[in-house]
């Protein structure tokens, strides 16, 4: 592979592969073409770190596109790095170079930011970019990462069916992730573009190097910041399990279906109280009204737009949880056969990785 300098396309072999790293392939479509990078972009992050772990682990040549500035503390020196933007068309076409399968995981995962239409083109514009390019070069199969956000909360389990519609989204990250999954179907249906989409519920687990929001939650409640909690509930699976139903959608997903990748519907008191016993510390008790929480929540956007940091606290995020965000995934179980364990493990490799990597004491 060689070398381009100087641009936001440069490709860096980090170091080089013998025959027998790569040559055993995964069952169905990978095994065509062992040899063949598969390209991964978000890669650096928590869930594109771990579907290219997946990966790795059946012996596939991945090559990761990833941004200059993004953190190298999931990356691995066996790997291609393609050093790009998704927004920039030149920089993902010579990424795709050779390229078969796609694994698009990246995206703006930010419940806040001073300009929301930010992260709306970031995740909307730079899937539209990139399923442009896949389609012009040939790429046989994608895997889109969508999101749950794309879906329309319930009493109950949420299913593929409760789809959400773009004016029902509450802010920018839910709204980008609707308008993106909408845009890569209209693809699929009028082009013909070869991908299959997964809704990931709420990742734990080791790796979560930014950290994501849940990792936050996970981060502030271990350390004793939480004195207490809201009535609400997520979708809480490991995230090495929702990146293995990543690869059983590539090799057993219908093109053009949606799939949820779950684990265990959990309330966040209940959730709060697991950590509290991983770590020895006494489980909150104290159930907060939400209607209490909105003042911290402007005055923690306000300060956040002096000092330039994303808040803990969101009003978009309170206005969510007025929902519990519980989800069924028997379709992802059935097609796929996706399996998830226990989500206590994944809290527990979660705290375990904050800990080695100096975010908790």
């Amino acid at each position: 592979m060689r070398h381009r300098e100087g641009w936001q396309g440069r490709v860096v072999p980090l170091d080089s592969w013998s025959a027998n790293d790569i040559g055993a392939a995964a069952g169905g479509v990978t095994r065509s073409s062992p040899l063949a990078p598969i390209l991964v972009t978000g890669a650096s992050g928590f869930l594109g770190s771990a579907i290219a772990v997946a990966l790795r682990a059946c012996g596939h040549h991945l090559r990761l596109l990833v941004r200059p500035t993004s953190p190298r503390t999931n990356l691995f020196p066996g790997d291609s790095l393609c050093e790009g933007d998704l927004r920039d068309r030149a920089s993902i076409t010579y990424a795709l170079k050779g390229v078969r399968l796609l694994f698009h995981a990246a995206a703006d995962y930010r419940l806040w930011a001073r300009n929301p239409e930010e992260i709306v083109h970031n995740n909307v514009e730079g899937t539209r970019l990139l399923m442009e390019e896949a389609m012009r070069v040939g790429v046989e199969r994608i895997v889109y990462t969508s999101s749950v956000a794309t879906l329309k909360p319930i009493e109950g389990a949420a299913t593929e069916e409760h789809r959400l519609a773009e004016d029902e989204a509450i802010g920018a990250y839910k709204r980008s992730k609707v308008v993106a999954e909408r845009l890569v179907e209209t693809m699929v249906h009028r082009d013909g573009l070869p991908a299959v989409i997964v809704n990931p519920t709420t990742p734990i687990g080791p790796r979560d190097v930014r950290p994501t929001p849940t990792g936050r939650v996970i981060i502030e409640a271990a350390s004793g910041r939480m004195p207490g909690f809201v009535d609400t509930g997520l979708n809480l699976a490991h995230v090495d399990d929702i990146a293995a139903g990543h690869i059983s959608a590539l090799d057993r997903g219908r093109i053009g279906e949606r799939y949820i990748l779950g684990g265990e519907n959990v309330l966040l008191a209940d959730m709060l109280a697991d950590i509290a016993r991983l770590v020895g510390r006494r489980p909150p008790t104290l159930k907060i009204p939400r209607a209490a929480v909105y003042p911290a929540a402007y005055a923690a956007e306000t300060m956040a737009r002096i000092r330039g940091a994303e808040p803990f606290i969101t009003v978009d995020g309170l206005r969510m949880a007025r929902h519990h965000m519980f989800f069924d995934d028997a379709k992802a179980r059935r097609e796929l056969g996706y399996a998830s364990r226990p989500y206590r493990e994944g809290l527990a490799d979660a705290i375990a990785w904050f800990r080695a990597h100096g975010r908790l004491r």
